[in-house]
């Protein structure tokens, strides 16, 4: 299926690793043009860059003047965005043991860095009149486990409703994609969120993971690749008359009615 995206310009924050370096992959794939917006490269962007068609701009959204950096260089149009940067700390002491610093980091990066640079890249799409915006949200948006992640991820997911019903007449839209568990570091690094419940609990973090993947229909983790199919089809004309919507990719962790 032709997606139509060769020679479209797309912005990824969040671009070096798991979903992100999965969608700047999939996007170049279909011979997008791609500005991928991340704290630190790694060997797999690296390559990516040197194989063409896809730019790296070294940038923090955690700061405040990190998104207008990341779309200056991006230049004068912009057809896609998708704002993936995010991350999640285990907190095995729950509510009681998150403090305001940590509430205000995991606020601040899974919230308002989308914000910022979405702030930044809707003047160019209205002035073109078209484009797409993709914000990988999570299924803890509705479903809490971490809870300060988990409230980040609820007013991400708030914040695109919001925005799609603002400017989808204009022909932007606006829709998010909430992941569950993902083959991605974000779970599986030595300091991913397995390691980490493993040492609160005593189970190893195969164990934790297994557990996790033992939560989903399918009992499996859900694949980055098949994540950053899924903001294919949204980033592309095949759906456009689709906004202000979240589609899930869980192995049916959520109960769909």
């Amino acid at each position: 299926m032709d997606l139509g995206l060769e020679g479209r310009v797309a912005v990824v924050t969040g671009a070096s690793r798991g979903i992100g370096l999965a969608i700047v992959r999939a996007l170049a794939g279909e011979g997008a043009l791609v500005v991928a917006g991340a704290r630190h490269s790694s060997a797999e962007l690296d390559a990516l860059v040197e194989r063409g068609g896809v730019r790296l701009v070294r940038v923090d959204l955690a700061e405040a003047g990190g998104a207008r950096r990341l779309v200056a260089a991006a230049g004068d149009r912009i057809d896609v965005l998708v704002n993936n940067v995010g991350s999640a700390s285990a907190r095995p002491s729950g509510f009681l043991g998150v403090t305001d610093e940590q509430w205000q980091q995991a606020i601040n990066l899974n919230l308002f860095a989308a914000v910022r640079v979405t702030r930044e890249v809707l003047p160019l799409m209205l002035e073109r009149g078209s484009g797409s915006i993709v914000n990988i949200c999570s299924v803890n948006s509705v479903d809490p486990m971490v809870i300060d992640y988990s409230v980040g991820k609820a007013a991400l997911a708030n914040f695109s409703k919001g925005v799609s019903k603002e400017v989808g007449g204009r022909g932007i839209r606006v829709n998010t994609v909430s992941p569950g568990p993902v083959e991605t570091d974000l779970w599986l690094a030595g300091d991913g969120v397995a390691a980490t419940v493993s040492r609160a609990t005593g189970m190893t973090p195969r164990e934790v993971a297994a557990q996790a993947a033992g939560a989903t229909v399918t009992g499996r983790f859900s694949k980055p690749a098949e994540v950053a199919d899924v903001v294919l089809m949204l980033a592309s004309d095949r759906t456009g008359n689709v906004t202000g919507s979240d589609i899930t990719i869980d192995g049916g962790f959520l109960t769909t009615w």
